[in-house]
């Protein structure tokens, strides 16, 4: 009997382990619309935390946060850290419209709604699942969950990772 001895990546590691809390549609449903809103809302609350005057604009806490980030998922799949640039860059964007139109209070405000509210359907979702979340078991899993959509739009796609 022949045994398959190919190596999986470490990502796909992560990818399996954080599957197995993530089988039923509708938790599956609801982590498409919250991890990404999580995501965003994250980089909006530390964006608006106050930085030393001779920081431009763009360089904040939420440029290091996105810097360390991007640096872990190269390290995963380059790929996959670029598409995370482009995703991020477009939250980037999102907050920085939000910040000039509405101010920074503002900000925080919506961010602060949107990841309470993004958590709570979250934690919903694990309890229709009847697993707990995979962070609580290693909190690299937070860094996982928005990789691993990513994941299924090249394999959609037929893009290797």
């Amino acid at each position: 009997m022949a045994t398959n001895n190919i190596e999986r990546s470490e990502v796909d590691l992560y990818f399996d382990k954080y599957a197995e809390s993530h089988q039923n549609g509708t938790n599956k449903l609801i982590h498409w619309i919250c991890v990404p809103s999580i995501v965003f809302s994250l980089l909006g609350l530390i964006w608006s935390i106050p930085v030393p005057s001779f920081f431009s604009t763009y360089l904040n806490w939420a440029s290091f946060v996105i810097a360390f980030s991007l640096y872990y998922y190269y390290k995963l799949s380059p790929a996959l850290a670029i598409a995370m640039l482009l995703v991020v860059g477009g939250m980037s964007y999102l907050i920085v419209h939000i910040e000039m139109n509405y101010g920074m209070v503002m900000l925080r405000w919506i961010c602060l709604g949107v990841f309470v509210v993004s958590w709570i359907f979250q934690f919903i979702g694990h309890k229709i699942e009847g697993k707990k979340p995979s962070f609580l078991e290693d909190l690299k899993f937070l860094l996982i969950g928005p990789i691993w959509l990513i994941h299924f739009i090249f394999k959609k796609l037929g893009i290797r990772y």
